[in-house]
């Protein structure tokens, strides 16, 4: 497979317009524009709480293929008509959270985000997922996209939140909960 990206910048986009994986060009802030670069920044995110953690920590495997999935979900927005989300990556999540779930405590209190850094960064991807996920059903309800996507990252936010739980909880650490004034 040879070089894709030979050259960076191409000066194409300085009129305000991107190009779409199918080749036809649309306004950087689009809803497609602004769905897929809200995917992505959540991959970076992801990336940014991976790094946190330890190489041999649990979560690293299923991040992992989190960041994949997302780059996966960012491709099929970029591409209309396109689809590349599977059953198979929400059933993954779900079992993610069911694994992570059997440990914890039973919620009780609203949490604030915190407990430790990496607690935090799960909870910074969270809501990024949640916002890429609003993303996402904006341009939904203004194209056909395949329900899968949002399914998808409606699920993984469940995961990075139950993660968070969890990371917080880590080494003796404890959850922050929220006291009402």
């Amino acid at each position: 497979m040879g070089h894709r990206l030979s050259k960076i910048y191409t000066r194409t986009g300085d009129d305000g317009t991107t190009g779409l994986g199918d080749g036809s060009r649309t306004p950087k802030d689009s809803l497609r524009v602004e769905a897929y670069g809200t995917v992505d920044e959540l991959n970076s995110f992801v990336g940014l709480l991976r790094a946190e953690l330890p190489a041999e920590h649990a979560a690293q495997t299923l991040l992992s293929r989190v960041q994949h999935e997302l780059f996966d979900l960012g491709g099929e927005l970029c591409i209309p008509g396109y689809s590349l989300i599977k059953e198979e990556g929400i059933t993954r999540l779900e079992n993610g959270i069911d694994a992570l779930n059997e440990h914890l405590p039973p919620l009780k209190d609203f949490i604030l985000p915190g407990g430790s850094k990496a607690a935090s960064q799960a909870h910074v991807a969270r809501t990024i997922c949640r916002r890429a996920e609003r993303r996402v059903q904006s341009l939904a309800q203004a194209e056909t996209l395949s329900p899968l996507g949002l399914q998808y990252l409606n699920r993984l936010s469940d995961y990075l939140f139950v993660l968070a739980r969890t990371l917080a909880r880590e080494k003796g650490g404890t959850e922050v909960l929220w006291q009402r004034q």
